[in-house]
């Protein structure tokens, strides 16, 4: 049985969990709201200050796996409701520079063009000093996904260390070739 399933997710001051026609839960905070569809086989109950899971077959593999998943989604969306998420990107290189035109975030990174990136409704954009792009939201997996695209367009390479990187993420340099005379 899933051990994160079993932990009840604790419902803050100022956040409302209501389970809507037994399909799908939403969560309510300051922040804004974000729906869940039920997942087969769990069971969710709703107490005053805590939202408890349960699994319907405990054998089943993937019944067991669901109900952790549920448990995890909906504790991202108490905190997301309540706190925001944030993912911060370091573009390192000479030259190499953000900076958002309306909805979009325009890239300089040495390409022969610059690269557009559409900014999803939702998530939050800002940028500081042309090389931090911080992406903040309520949905965990949207600014997640955003900072991941963002980076795909340029990944740090392991040379020069190049790149766009996470904040504080630590790249392994390679040793170039040397010239032996």
């Amino acid at each position: 049985m899933s051990r994160i399933g079993k932990q009840p997710v604790a419902i803050p001051d100022g956040v409302k969990v209501n389970i809507l026609d037994g399909k799908m839960i939403r969560v309510e905070g300051p922040k804004g709201s974000l729906e869940q569809p039920m997942l087969n086989g769990v069971q969710v109950s709703i107490d005053d200050k805590a939202v408890k899971f349960s699994c319907e077959q405990q054998e089943d593999r993937q019944h067991r796996a669901r109900y952790g998943l549920l448990r995890s989604l909906v504790a991202n969306m108490v905190t997301g409701v309540k706190q925001g998420f944030e993912k911060a990107l370091e573009i390192q290189g000479v030259g190499y520079k953000a900076e958002i035109q309306g909805t979009d975030l325009v890239l300089s990174l040495g390409f022969s063009e610059s690269k557009k990136v559409s900014i999803p409704k939702g998530i939050n954009c800002t940028v500081d000093k042309n090389n931090k792009i911080v992406f903040s939201g309520i949905d965990k997996q949207a600014v997640g996904q955003v900072a991941a695209k963002v980076r795909k367009i340029k990944p740090p390479e392991p040379y020069q260390g190049k790149g766009i990187r996470y904040a504080g993420e630590q790249i392994k340099k390679k040793v170039g070739k040397t010239g032996t005379a």
